[in-house]
């Protein structure tokens, strides 16, 4: 093992068991990390990334996972051959990892200072007021504001950006000479990501310490790393440094991935008459206190907000976590109660029942972030489609069943593979199906509530192509909600940046991207475009 490598992988090989047939996910990979480098593992989910990140660690999920082959190179130790105890002092210790949803890796139950003092407790023995002291120290140094005051809180207290500082600090505790990162920033919003990113930077540099990076973000490998290993189905299918790659990829795999950005323009589409109108909109959640229960104040999720939009036209809806896009989503699709006007196809749906307004729900469709949570286990894919067909009524069951085919024929699935259920198809497959579900009613308008957001870069491009020939063989209309601007950018026409429940900017969407003029937009238009970084 040479003085500069920290991490010495070489012919690693990892084994799922699923019944009698093992799964190889990992295929007789070899890499280095050198001390101080940042090394990025990139490629799409089921690449094995996760899996060999985690075989460093052997955090992998036994016995379903055999033991890795191989070896893992580490201070002239083989990681894989250590027994426990050996291993305890290395994990969390002198290797350290962040997971990519916060939310699940801490313990709900707990509080901030008990899950930092006990990392503390059990790798350097401190407790009571020494213990505090270092927690305090470490939520200052991952920028927690006023830190003292966040020692009780629980996870559910915290942002995500909160909590995925607290898991660096967690991380950071012993201050170990490796840090895995799993798809740090994967669940936070692009201003949030590029605040991390820095932090990951800043901490590095002071500590000295090897990062592994492991992500699908390509504009996030391009503004930290050093070196690049690009997994493919197993495979590392191409090495070199972060500069070399972004300009002269070599592997076509690789290139790509490069190439997977969401581009283009909007659908060419001709503007209709306005088929949505929205006056003044307000969605104020009260806030009681007291043992009466009083309204004291208000959380304005969504206030005054007013837009048209004209068939077969699309409006991209921007905005952080929490700045109210998918509250007025709800809202206008009366899912959730209201005020202000509401017109649709020339009817004030703000003034009509939940009766009154089920007959028109077919004429306004949604698709959901998570298509795994929003699709039934227990339905098949026919089942889904049609569910839509057969609470409206809509022809006779043969006539359902052809339409079913028609609408998994036009997003691209194969028809036969109806009878199969949603834990079957890949994630891009099931966004697929919960379009086509949108789809099979002839709808006027569909809700797109960050449809893209759980997908890999290159199944994106897909779906956002796939939107876009929807748009101009139907005119359809879109309301596009998104914190993803490269994907707006490709679909949107009309754009409205939302914060706090306002909007600051809105028009045109191709004139706002190429000039914005709120301060909060061009921050998040910074945060989302990063521009090529040499790293030192």
């Amino acid at each position: 093992m040479t003085q500069e490598n920290l991490i010495e992988v070489r012919d690693l090989s990892v084994e799922f068991v699923s019944g009698e047939h093992p799964h190889r996910v990992v295929k007789g990979i070899s890499f280095d990390i050198k001390r101080g480098e940042t090394l990025a593992l990139v490629g799409e989910s089921g690449s094995g990334k996760s899996v060999t990140a985690h075989s460093i660690l052997r955090l992998l999920p036994y016995p379903l996972a055999r033991h890795p082959t191989g070896s893992i190179l580490y201070g002239g130790q083989d990681l894989l051959s250590l027994d426990e105890k050996k291993l305890r002092h290395v994990r969390g210790n002198r290797i350290a990892m962040i997971f990519q949803e916060p939310m699940t890796s801490l313990n709900p139950l707990h509080s901030i200072e008990k899950q930092i003092n006990e990392v503390l407790g059990i790798h350097k023995g401190l407790t009571g007021k020494q213990a505090t002291a270092r927690t305090l120290e470490l939520l200052e140094l991952v920028g927690i504001p006023e830190p003292h005051k966040r020692l009780k809180a629980l996870p559910h207290e915290l942002s995500g950006g909160q909590r995925q500082r607290v898991m660096i600090a967690m991380a950071l505790a012993n201050e170990p000479e490796l840090l895995i990162a799993d798809e740090p920033t994967t669940a936070l919003d692009v201003t949030v990501q590029l605040k991390i990113l820095d932090l990951l930077k800043d901490l590095q540099a002071r500590l000295g310490m090897s990062l592994l990076l492991i992500t699908h973000d390509l504009n996030l490998v391009r503004r930290i790393a050093h070196r690049v290993c690009v997994m493919q189905q197993g495979l590392i299918v191409e090495q070199a440094s972060c500069e070399q790659l972004f300009r002269s990829p070599q592997h076509p795999y690789t290139q790509e991935l490069l190439n997977a950005e969401p581009s283009g323009d909007p659908a060419h589409t001709v503007a209709g008459p306005t088929l949505l109108e929205v006056e003044d909109l307000k969605v104020w959640f009260p806030i009681k206190k007291g043992l009466m229960r009083k309204t004291v104040d208000y959380v304005k999720a969504v206030d005054g907000i007013n837009f048209s939009l004209r068939q077969g036209q699309t409006l991209g809806i921007v905005g952080e976590s929490g700045s109210g896009k998918s509250t007025l989503g709800l809202a206008i699709l009366r899912l959730i109660a209201s005020k202000g006007l509401i017109r649709f196809e020339d009817k004030r749906l703000d003034c009509m029942s939940a009766q009154e307004v089920r007959p028109l729900r077919r004429e306004m469709q949604v698709v959901f972030q998570d298509p795994f949570g929003s699709l039934s286990p227990r339905m098949s894919v026919s089942e889904i489609v049609g569910e839509g067909l057969r609470i409206h009524r809509m022809g006779t069951a043969e006539e359902q069943e052809i339409a079913i085919i028609e609408a998994l024929r036009e997003v691209g699935l194969d028809p036969e593979t109806r009878h199969r259920y949603p834990h079957e198809f890949s994630g891009g497959q099931r966004q697929r199906i919960a379009i086509a579900r949108a789809l099979v009613l002839k709808p006027a308008l569909i809700l797109l509530d960050e449809p893209t957001s759980a997908l890999d870069r290159t199944v994106q491009r897909q779906v956002v192509e796939l939107l876009r020939s929807l748009q101009v063989k139907y005119n359809l209309t879109y309301l596009f909600i998104s914190h993803d601007l490269a994907v707006v950018k490709a679909l949107s026409h009309q754009l409205m940046v939302v914060k706090h429940g306002q909007v600051v900017e809105q028009g045109d969407a191709q004139s706002i991207f190429a000039s914005p003029q709120h301060p909060y937009t061009q921050q998040l238009l910074e945060a989302a475009y990063l521009a090529p970084v040499t790293v030192d």
